[in-house]
Formats: structure tokens, C-alpha cells, sequence
């Protein structure tokens, strides 16, 4: 059965959607059957794996409010292990338009319980905000990845994250946790990204990931192409820097099938 992981941070520009992307296609790439689920309006990681949008006819706003079921909206992508749920523009309203169902929160765990026992994650990207589809992808996870942007205002908003995560654990998914704090966009020559990651590594201890996310010009060029960036270019800092995020959570959560030569590069 699948771990369920939701990627989520309110604050936009933290790494969120590239964290998705690349996470998904590194447990893919290391042989675990993955389901991308776009929960972002924009749909970058719909993009990002390389699908046109005008070509999209089912997505995951069909399974939110039309009723359709998961395995008739999943794609499969170019990478072997990895499908996607996409997302669409309409999903914006989506939120409106579940505003008077009975089990409003759960609809998203309602969706991923058919297709769970066929996969051995489902990485959600959530959108960058807290509202009702965020808190759905919450209540259907097991754990959430929080990527926060080594930068000034890194702390600002995490707070109020949190809070919305201990709100989902009381009301309605008692068994959600913090998989971890991930710290991106570090540039190790800069004198306030060190500031910053020790000041988060301080407040948070054991809940930041010792796996960064430095700043990595495949990393951003990698989305243009359609492609993770493993695929893109597989040598490159950022591709190294999520498959050791995967490794990772596998090994924190004993899931690992990897050989102890492949652990996680220090």
C-alpha cells in the first residue's frame, strides 16, 4: 500500500512544485511504482513531466467534482514507475463548488483509495495556499515534506502551516505527520543561507531532512523541457540532491531496497 506524502507550504517560490516533480521521479528512477497528484491549479507538475495542458481532457478537478475515478484520469509518463493525476485551471473553483459536500475534507482520500494498494507512493503538490484543496491532500496523506527557501523570511509562514497540519491531526487525519523541513535554493557561498538553515535546524532539530536542496541552474531549466531534472541531466547537483532526499525518507521509514553503497552521499 501506498505512503502517501503531501508537498506543502503556503509561501509560493519555496521549491514546492520542484520538490514534487523531482521526489516523484527519484523514488520512480530507484524502482517504486509513483502517482504524481497535481493539486496545484497552476499545474506545473503537469507541465513539468511533460504534458500540454490543451491536451489534458480528464484531471483531477474531473475526480473532485464530477466524480470521476482515479484510474480513468491517470497518465503515464515518459519515466517507467511514475504516473500522474494532473491538474487543470478549473480546479481553482473547485474549492466553491465543494463548499456544501458532507465530507468536504476528504473527498481527495476518497479519490486515492482505489488506486493506493497499486503504488508505492503518491507525492501530492499542493497549492500555495491553505485552503480547502491543501487541507484535503493533508487529511488523505500520510506525512507532509515542508520545503522552505533558505532566504530571510524562510520562518515566516511556517508557523501558521504548522498550526493548519496540528488542526488536520485533531479534526480529521489523527495519523498525519511531518515527514520533514526541506531547505532549498541554498547557495553555500552565501553567509545568510548558512544563517538560515542553522536557525531552522535550531528551531526544528530532528524535523529537517540533513538533505538540501542547493540552488542548481538544471534544476531550473529542467521544467522548460518537460523533464524532473534526473532525466534532464542526471549528473547535476539538483538530481543528485533529490535522489538523496529520497533515500532519504526510505531509509528513515526502513522502506529501503537500496544497497548499503547507495546510501545517501554526505
Amino acid at each position: 500500500m501506498a505512503r502517501i506524502i503531501g508537498i506543502a507550504n503556503q509561501k509560493g517560490g519555496v521549491g514546492k512544485t520542484t520538490t514534487a516533480i523531482n521526489l516523484a521521479a527519484s523514488f520512480a528512477i530507484l524502482e517504486y511504482k509513483t502517482l504524481l497528484v497535481d493539486a496545484d491549479p497552476q499545474a506545473n507538475s503537469t507541465t513539468g513531466v511533460g504534458f500540454d495542458l490543451h491536451n489534458i481532457t480528464n484531471s483531477l478537478y474531473d475526480c473532485m467534482v464530477n466524480d470521476a475515478v482515479a484510474k480513468d484520469v491517470i497518465l503515464k509518463t515518459d519515466i517507467s514507475h511514475l504516473d500522474l493525476i494532473p491538474s487543470h485551471i478549473d480546479l481553482v473553483g473547485a474549492e466553491i463548488e465543494m463548499i456544501n459536500h458532507p465530507n468536504r475534507e476528504s473527498i481527495l482520500k476518497k479519490i486515492l483509495e482505489p488506486v493506493k494498494d497499486e503504488y508505492d507512493f503518491i507525492v501530492i503538490d499542493c497549492s500555495p495556499s491553505l485552503g480547502l484543496i491543501t487541507v484535503n491532500a493533508l487529511t488523505a496523506s500520510d506525512s507532509v515534506v515542508v520545503p522552505v527557501q533558505t532566504e530571510f523570511f524562510a520562518l515566516e509562514g511556517l508557523g501558521k502551516l504548522l498550526n493548519t497540519v496540528k488542526i488536520v491531526q485533531n479534526r480529521l487525519n489523527t495519523d498525519l505527520k511531518i515527514e520533514g523541513i526541506l531547505m532549498t535554493m541554498y547557495d553555500g557561498r552565501l553567509r545568510l543561507c548558512n544563517q538560515v538553515v542553522s536557525e531552522v535546524r535550531r528551531h526544528f532539530e530532528d524535523m529537517v531532512f540533513s538533505s538540501i536542496i542547493h540552488r542548481n541552474t538544471k534544476l531550473s531549466e529542467a521544467p522548460s523541457f518537460g523533464k524532473p531534472v534526473i532525466l534532464y541531466d542526471s549528473d547535476s547537483k539538483g538530481a543528485v540532491n533529490y535522489l538523496n532526499l529520497a533515500k532519504e525518507i526510505l531509509q528513515k521509514n526502513n522502506l529501503t531496497k537500496i544497497k548499503k553503497e547507495d546510501r545517501v552521499l554526505s
